[in-house]
């Protein structure tokens, strides 16, 4: 199995989760299978894990390293936005803990050749399946204020509406294609005293269009419901997110939810990773975990 995607907070899944003989668990975002294995190691000799995943090329260079495993594993392609959709059709009942570890694989970042990193030059791609606009489509042909609003809103980009107009003239020129082009673009309008900050200056906007791409906010605001749904009383649901946007979903969904009296919040404040840890895997910096129990 590539050992591409290190399982980030594991300890803390494992703890939050609880997962013991016999309980059953959703991973949303099986990736490289990480944490699945972690949780099929600890539910033997008869707990099951649905493993979902919407890039078929992960899927298609996973291998489970034990047929004991294969036998527990239900591994699914497809979107966590079908969630309830996928239980049914599997007949995956008796869940004890849904796990949704929401940040990109390094996979992806290094090796997919999709146009994810603007550390190398690959095409405007960037999807994680392929039934959505690519970045190139996005970025040559939508009005200048729809660009604006990805950037902005996605990226939290302050150079949002200097940088969509300059990139409308110069797709007029000539179709952006690439990494490279983007990022020269970028170059020519953030200023340089913020280009040598600890943080890429190019970051903004690649998050931004990712996000866009494979429409990840939406997909979790139509998950989260569903996930609450199919889970047992005192089923757990664990969420690691990456960015403010994603974690400011899952912490208004679970304040809600609570209010509404239907889970009872675990993690006051989301646990973040050790120094240990971010020395290890430096992509686990901006982690955040929380986990809620439902009632």
């Amino acid at each position: 199995m590539p050992q591409l995607h290190q399982p980030v907070l594991l300890k803390e899944i494992l703890r939050y989760l609880n997962p013991g003989s016999g309980k059953n668990f959703i991973d949303c975002t099986f990736g490289f299978g990480g944490h699945t294995l972690a949780l099929l190691e600890k539910n033997r000799p008869d707990g099951k894990v649905l493993g979902i995943e919407q890039d078929k090329e992960i899927i298609g260079k996973y291998q489970v390293s034990s047929i004991k495993f294969q036998e527990r594993l239900t591994l699914v392609n497809n979107n966590f936005n079908n969630l309830e959709e996928i239980v049914k059709k599997y007949e995956f009942n008796q869940v004890d803990g849904v796990l949704y570890d929401l940040g990109v694989s390094s996979w992806h970042f290094d090796q997919s050749s999709r146009g994810f990193s603007f550390q190398v030059n690959e095409p405007l791609d960037m999807r994680c399946s392929g039934d959505s606009l690519t970045a190139e489509e996005i970025i040559n042909q939508y009005k200048e204020q729809e660009l604006v609003r990805i950037f902005k809103e996605y990226g939290q980009e302050r150079f949002s509406g200097r940088i969509a107009r300059v990139i409308c003239q110069e797709r007029r020129k000539h179709q952006i294609r690439t990494t490279k082009q983007l990022v020269e673009i970028i170059s020519r309008i953030v200023p340089k005293k913020f280009q040598y900050k600890r943080i890429h200056f190019a970051t903004r906007i690649f998050q931004a269009l990712r996000i866009a791409v494979n429409d990840e906010l939406n997909n979790l605001k139509e998950s989260l419901p569903q996930a609450l749904e199919i889970l047992k009383p005192k089923g757990r649901l664990v969420v690691i997110s990456f960015h403010s946007l994603e974690d400011r979903i899952v912490k208004n969904f679970f304040r809600e939810s609570a209010k509404e009296g239907k889970l009872e919040i675990l993690t006051k404040k989301p646990i973040i990773p050790s120094l240990e840890e971010i020395k290890l895997n430096s992509r686990s910096r901006s982690a955040k975990l929380r986990c809620a129990q439902k009632i």
